[in-house]
């Protein structure tokens, strides 16, 4: 394959708004906090939807988590390869975003466990078409030396709609279960209010509603990338990609994909920690505003994190966030009171920002252009083949045993791909090495 023009360099689209975040890059920042704020509207929520409401199960749970986000996964390698293919990021990017909002009023109607499968499921098909192409395009606006900043940039608006969202959710639980005056007494006399709030079991009403109004910020984030964010043009022979194949790929790139695989192995659906604040005690009701405070760490931290691997290297970046990650859920395990949940939720959002962005930039560090989004797609495909299997031992590991065998085993599981990550990759990789 021919080497192509350096895409990162050329285009007028890269001039930056601030230093290192262009313009492309500001714009689909926007459109993921848009995004996630719709989507942090219902999911924080989910787990006690599912368990008062519709009455399913831990494992039922697994089911539907591990397949939502491995269908997403398994999508996000056959989308990638026709992003390269077609030369194409932008009408992916669209496609998929707007699928996933049309789910927001599947959740709000579901009647059963089955019904938010279905939903999840179809959201998450959106999310497997986006992905690889949204990262690619990303990296594709980005100079060399700013893709750490760029995608940890990304990643904080991400988590700035997370924190956005659930305060939403908040809000109108509240109100609708107290009546508008309840805003006003929190603020006015917190402790007071906050006791009369925690013992209330949101009505099937309330759910629904908050559900229902997820749609709105979808929508919203839905126009900003159809007319903001703009398609990078690049030369090379795309339209000669062969059928998928790793054979392209760098060999550190090819070692990397097991290791983050059995991560994921370890690394479940965060709704098992809302499950497990719930069996300390947690107020349903407070649910949206624990995924606040991890949300807000994670803002927080993402950009931070990104730059700090432009500095010292991927990997001892990686390798921090995966040991923080293994004492995080050691921490779940053991928790017996309701504070250490709150704890551990804002320091996990630690490990996120160590992780996120320095994993996307390694992958744009690994590979050329004109396979970026393929790479990314395969990137995502590792980790989505051990996200159905995750979710499933996980959740069985529950219901067979208890919470604390469940979290030790996601805690050891990365330890094991730290060590793994330390020995297969080195800590500085030249840039433009492909084999």
């Amino acid at each position: 394959m021919e080497e192509s023009e350096d895409v990162t360099k050329t285009k007028p689209e890269r001039e930056s708004i601030f230093t290192g975040i262009s313009k492309n890059v500001f714009s689909m920042g926007l459109v993921s906090f848009l995004t996630d704020a719709s989507t942090e509207i219902y999911y924080p929520l989910l787990a006690d939807f599912l368990r008062t409401v519709l009455r399913t199960g831990a494992f039922f749970m697994g089911i539907i988590e591990g397949i939502a986000e491995s269908t997403a996964s398994l999508l996000k390698l056959v989308s990638g390869w026709l992003s390269d293919k077609l030369n194409r990021r932008k009408a992916l990017v669209v496609g998929g975003y707007g699928l996933s909002g049309l789910t927001r009023p599947l959740i709000a109607i579901a009647a059963a466990g089955w019904h938010v499968l279905g939903a999840r499921f179809t959201d998450r098909i959106g999310k497997g078409l986006r992905t690889a192409a949204r990262d690619a395009l990303i990296a594709d606006s980005t100079h060399p030396d700013y893709k750490g900043k760029a995608f940890g940039f990304h990643r904080a608006m991400d988590h700035a709609g997370a924190v956005v969202g659930p305060l939403i959710a908040f809000a109108l639980m509240a109100t609708i279960l107290f009546g508008g005056k309840i805003l006003a007494d929190l603020v006015r006399d917190p402790l007071d209010t906050f006791a009369v709030v925690k013992n209330t079991q949101p009505t099937e009403q309330a759910f629904r509603t908050t559900f229902w109004v997820a749609l709105i910020p979808a929508a919203l984030a839905f126009l900003v990338l159809v007319f903001f964010v703009t398609e990078i043009r690049r030369t090379g022979e795309y339209t000669k990609l062969p059928v998928l194949t790793l054979k392209p790929f760098d060999r550190y790139f090819k070692r990397f994909l097991p290791i983050v695989f059995l991560f994921t192995l370890g690394n479940s659906s965060d709704l098992f920690l809302l499950r497990r604040a719930g069996e300390l005690g947690v107020a349903t009701i407070f649910a949206p505003i624990l995924w606040v405070a991890l949300h807000i760490v994670k803002m927080i931290c993402c950009t931070p994190g990104g730059v700090w691997s432009d500095k010292v290297g991927r990997r001892k970046a990686i390798i921090a966030g995966w040991g923080w990650y293994s004492l995080i859920y050691l921490g779940f395990a053991f928790a017996t009171r309701q504070w250490h949940i709150w704890a551990l939720f804002a320091l996990y959002g630690i490990y996120f920002g160590l992780t996120e962005a320095p994993q996307k930039a390694l992958v744009a560090d690994l590979v050329p252009s004109e396979i970026r989004a393929t790479a990314y797609g395969v990137y995502h495909f590792a980790i989505g083949i051990g996200a159905l299997p995750a979710s499933l031992i996980f959740g069985a590991l529950w219901d067979i045993f208890n919470s604390t065998v469940a979290f030790v085993f996601g805690a050891a599981l990365a330890l094991i791909a730290m060590v793994l990550l330390l020995l297969a990759i080195p800590a500085r990789i030249p840039r433009g090495q492909t084999r």
